[in-house]
C-alpha cells in the first residue's frame, strides 16, 4: 500500500494539469495519476478565449503559450443554406467588461506540456488506471488497475466525461445532445495564407469552423446531427469521414481553398465522437463534491463545444479550485474549501452548459423557420454571445 497523498487528483488533462500547477504555485504538493501510458494529446486543438487566457496568466504560462498561436482578429458566420455571410465581428481589440478580449487557436499538445514542463517532475504518475474508490476513515482509497492502492487526504476528479470519481459521487450519467463531432489538422510548412479569422459555416444539419493556430497550421471541426443526414458508418475509416465532411461543405458553397484543408488534414484514430453534455440541472443541485472529494473540467460539467467554452470553463475551475483548496490546506478546513468552489461554480457551469446546447441546436438546424431566425435575426446576437460568455475572470491564485 503505498503512502498517504495529501492531493491526488486523477487525470492529467487541461484541467488536471493547471489545477496541479495552481496548487504548487501556491507551495501545495499534489499526485496526478494518468491511466494512459504516456500524456493525452486527442482533439488536436482548441479555442481560447478571454476568460482562459486571465487563468493561464494566473498560472503564469499565459505569454509562453502566446508567443507559439496568432491573435485572431475577427469571427465570420457564413450560412450553409444560402452561401452569404450571415454576421461578423471584430476579435481583436475588442472592450469587455473584464478586459480587452484576446482568442487565438491553441494547440493541446503544446498546452499540456507547457503545464506539464512547470510541474516538478514526480508530480504525473502514468499507467495509473483507478478500477475502484472506496472511503477510509477520513481518507479515500483509490484502488488500481495494477493491484495497488493509494490512500488520498483530497481527491479531485479531473478524469473526463466518463469520470471514475464523478460516478463514485453518484452524479447522473452525461445525456447525449444527438450530436457528434470530427475535427482535423492541417501542416503548411511554407505557410498557409489564411486571415486570422475564425471562419464558421452554420446550418443544413451541421457546424463547421476553421481556425489558424499560427502561420503553419489550421485547425477544423465538422458537427452535425446524424438525425438530418441519414448517414450511418461513416466513422469506420478516415477516408469515409473525410468524405463526409468535404461532401456536406461542397453541397453548402463553402471555399475551395476551406476543402483543401480538410483534404490535406491529419485527423484521429478515432474519426468521430458524440457530443454529450451534463444537465444542467445535475451541475446545479448534484454532489459536485462530498467530503473530501470533488470533480472538475469534464467530470463536472461536460458540453457540447457550441460557444467554444468546454476547456476554458476547466481552466476556470483549476484556478478557483487551487485558489480556495490551497487556503483549505493551510487551514486544516478541506470540506470547507471544496465546497466554497462548489457553491462558486455550480451557476457559473451549469448557465454555460444550458447555452452552448440551446445555440448549438439553433445553428444547426435545417428547419426553414430556423434557419430565417437564425441568419436574418439572431445570427449577431449568437456571435455576440460567444464574446459574452468569455467575458469572465476567475482571479488570481
Amino acid at each position: 500500500m503505498d503512502a498517504v497523498q495529501d492531493i491526488v487528483i486523477v487525470g492529467a488533462g487541461l484541467a488536471g494539469l493547471a489545477t496541479a500547477l495552481g496548487l504548487h504555485r501556491k507551495g501545495v504538493k499534489s499526485l496526478v495519476l494518468e491511466s494512459s501510458s504516456t500524456m493525452r494529446t486527442s482533439g488536436f486543438a482548441f479555442t481560447t478565449w478571454s476568460n482562459a487566457w486571465r487563468a493561464l496568466d494566473a498560472l503564469g504560462v499565459g505569454d509562453k503559450v502566446r508567443d507559439h498561436h496568432v491573435l485572431l482578429e475577427s469571427f465570420s458566420v457564413m450560412s450553409a443554406t444560402s452561401g452569404d455571410i450571415s454576421a461578423k465581428m471584430g476579435l481583436a481589440g475588442v472592450q469587455g467588461k473584464m478586459g480587452m478580449h484576446e482568442v487565438r487557436c491553441v494547440r493541446r499538445d503544446f498546452l499540456l506540456e507547457t503545464l506539464a514542463t512547470e510541474l516538478p517532475k514526480d508530480t504525473i504518475k502514468y499507467s495509473s488506471k483507478i478500477v475502484s474508490i472506496e472511503e477510509d476513515g477520513n481518507l479515500t482509497l483509490l484502488h488500481l488497475a495494477n493491484g495497488s492502492i493509494i490512500r488520498a487526504k483530497v481527491l479531485i476528479g479531473s478524469d473526463g466525461i466518463n469520470s471514475v470519481v464523478a460516478k463514485y459521487l453518484s452524479l447522473k450519467k452525461p445525456s447525449s445532445s444527438g450530436r457528434w463531432a470530427t475535427r482535423g489538422f492541417a501542416e503548411y510548412p511554407n505557410g498557409h495564407g489564411f486571415k486570422h479569422e475564425f471562419f464558421q459555416i452554420n446550418g443544413r444539419g451541421f457546424r463547421c469552423g476553421f481556425i489558424p493556430c499560427s502561420a503553419k497550421n489550421m485547425y477544423w471541426f465538422f458537427t452535425w446531427m446524424p438525425s438530418q443526414h441519414g448517414e450511418e458508418k461513416v466513422d469506420e475509416s478516415i477516408n469515409m469521414m473525410r468524405e463526409f465532411v468535404i461532401k456536406n461543405l461542397t453541397t453548402s458553397k463553402v471555399p475551395q481553398e476551406m476543402i483543401e484543408v480538410i483534404k490535406r488534414s491529419e485527423m484521429s484514430e478515432v474519426v468521430s465522437s458524440p457530443l454529450n453534455y451534463r444537465f444542467p440541472m445535475s451541475v446545479l443541485f448534484g454532489n459536485i463534491t462530498e467530503r473530501n472529494i470533488c470533480v472538475i473540467g469534464d467530470a463536472l460539467h461536460p458540453m457540447t463545444p457550441d460557444l467554444g467554452q468546454g476547456a476554458c470553463i476547466a481552466l476556470e475551475d483549476s484556478i478557483i479550485l487551487s485558489r480556495y483548496l490551497s487556503d483549505a490546506v493551510h487551514q486544516g478546513k478541506i470540506e470547507v474549501g471544496l465546497e466554497k468552489f462548489a457553491k462558486s461554480r455550480r451557476w457559473r457551469c451549469a448557465s454555460v452548459v444550458a447555452t452552448g446546447y440551446i445555440v448549438g441546436s439553433l445553428l444547426e438546424s435545417s428547419n426553414l423557420f430556423v434557419s430565417f431566425l437564425r441568419d436574418k435575426v439572431l445570427a449577431g446576437t449568437m456571435a455576440r454571445a460567444l464574446l459574452k460568455v468569455s467575458d469572465y475572470d476567475c482571479g488570481k491564485i
